[in-house]
């Protein structure tokens, strides 16, 4: 039944209270998701003023303070607007062809020939109240040649952009009106706006750049959201996107046709119960890592202070965020990712981390958790990092960073030359098991010879 058809009985399923539609009978054919209206790219740069009230006096949300044009980059925000499908967190469609006006923001290469071929597909996380690009490295991404595109599909980040910038967000809505608040939308909504992208048609978000590989990625809340969406809504709808990064949150149950990569921080890992890694799923934990660390506070706090006025400040049992890179695991899955869409080479497996008997984590001499990729800044480590940490609001998803002091380190590093090479060899172990990009080790090699470790 076409979209069109289907109509007359979305009215009647608002009218009467989010009444479940039927979900096809299987065998059925997919429910096509369509190629929304995109207009852009949107005018207004930093600075400028969020409640200027013309659009071109404003600025994106969260606009990065990166120097892209020095790495060849360029930053553009968009409207995305169709009808969209609304789905029960159980698949049930409770909705059709609903009115909805969002915005995507992509980050990409402006020269084609620097572009890797592969777009990460975010789903903005809404945990702190606002639209968090939680899973943008830039260094990373940026040295790879990803296309980066942060898509806005639930009602707290909407309702905040149009708070925070009337003019610029004002017409924003992903609710129908104040009908479906609980992000039935948000499931076709990310599919759609993920289907503009390859739309060879209207205004092209990546402008030129020619998409091989398109990757659903979400942290955290978003990690849930597309949770739902791969094992209850993806059955029924047509297939968008070629694979899937859920990270530091919930995976799939489901085995379906794409494939889909689970990354863990170790304050993610509560128990030892698992899904066993599959043809079609890959799950690694890694040791020392917070599910929200040191290098993406880092990175949003002048962005926040900007934003917000002043990025949020936490008190917390012990000293937090974690030091442990884990945006550098992240990274190198990617790539395992396209490789296995693509090539059928299906990424390297990972050893989990332990538990004691008592069910508690277990950890070594310095309180570093046992098992899990182990990056060198856990295998030679400088400082106690976990992935445990407890107090105010977002604390327990912190972790901890703990400066081991000149008498331990004396003792671990009687020289800087020692130290230098216990690191460089714990990166070339993780180089070759699959686990760290050569990128980010020779970046680890200069920060070591750097460093005062080793030398009193």
């Amino acid at each position: 039944m076409s979209r069109l058809t289907r109509t007359l009985s979305a009215v009647v399923v608002a009218a009467a209270g989010l009444v479940a539609v039927p979900v096809p009978a299987a065998g059925a054919d997919p429910v096509p998701v369509d190629v929304p209206a995109v207009q852009g790219p949107v005018p207004g740069t930093v600075p400028g003023d969020p409640k200027a009230p013309e659009v071109d006096g404003t600025y994106p949300w969260m606009a990065t303070d990166v120097d892209l044009a020095k790495a060849g980059y360029v930053e553009q925000e968009f409207y995305v607007s169709g009808k969209a499908d609304g789905y029960s967190t159980a698949g049930a469609r409770v909705g059709e062809d609903v009115p909805y006006r969002t915005r995507i923001i992509v980050r990409r290469p402006a020269d084609p020939a620097r572009f890797n071929g592969t777009v990460l597909a975010e789903w903005q996380n809404v945990t702190a109240g606002y639209d968090l690009d939680a899973l943008w490295s830039p260094e990373q991404l940026m040295r790879e040649g990803y296309a980066w595109v942060g898509i806005s599909a639930q009602r707290v980040g909407v309702n905040h952009l149009r708070t925070w910038s009337p003019a610029r967000y004002g017409e924003l809505d992903v609710t129908g009106g104040g009908q479906f608040n609980a992000d039935e939308l948000s499931y076709d909504i990310y599919a759609q706006a993920a289907k503009a992208l390859r739309s060879p048609s209207g205004v092209r978000p990546l402008g030129p750049l020619k998409v091989r590989t398109l990757l659903a990625i979400g942290a955290s809340q978003s990690a849930g959201r597309m949770t739902v969406y791969y094992d209850q809504v993806l059955p029924q709808t047509e297939a968008v996107f070629d694979g899937f990064a859920n990270l530091v949150g919930t995976a799939p149950s489901r085995k379906g046709s794409e494939p889909v990569f689970h990354v863990l921080s170790e304050t993610d890992v509560r128990t030892p119960a698992r899904r066993a890694d599959d043809d079609r799923y890959r799950r690694w934990d890694v040791a020392g890592t917070a599910h929200s660390g040191w290098n993406g506070q880092q990175y949003r706090k002048s962005i926040l202070d900007r934003d917000l006025g002043a990025a949020p400040t936490y008190d917390c049992d012990q000293p937090p965020f974690s030091r442990v890179p884990l945006h550098h695991v992240i990274t190198a899955a990617y790539g395992h990712l396209t490789r296995w869409i693509h090539r059928g080479v299906q990424p390297p497996t990972a050893p989990p981390l332990e538990f004691n008997a008592d069910g508690t984590k277990a950890r070594d001499e310095h309180g570093l958790a046992r098992g899990g990729i182990r990056l060198s800044q856990v295998e030679v480590p400088t400082a106690l990092n976990t992935g445990d940490n407890s107090g105010e609001t977002f604390c327990r998803l912190f972790g901890t960073h703990v400066p081991f002091d000149e008498a331990k380190l004396n003792a671990l590093y009687p020289s800087h030359g020692r130290y230098v090479k216990a690191v460089a060899e714990s990166d070339a172990r993780n180089v070759r098991s699959g686990y760290l990009l050569p990128g980010d080790a020779r970046q680890n090699l200069l920060d070591a010879s750097r460093s005062d470790i080793g030398k009193n």
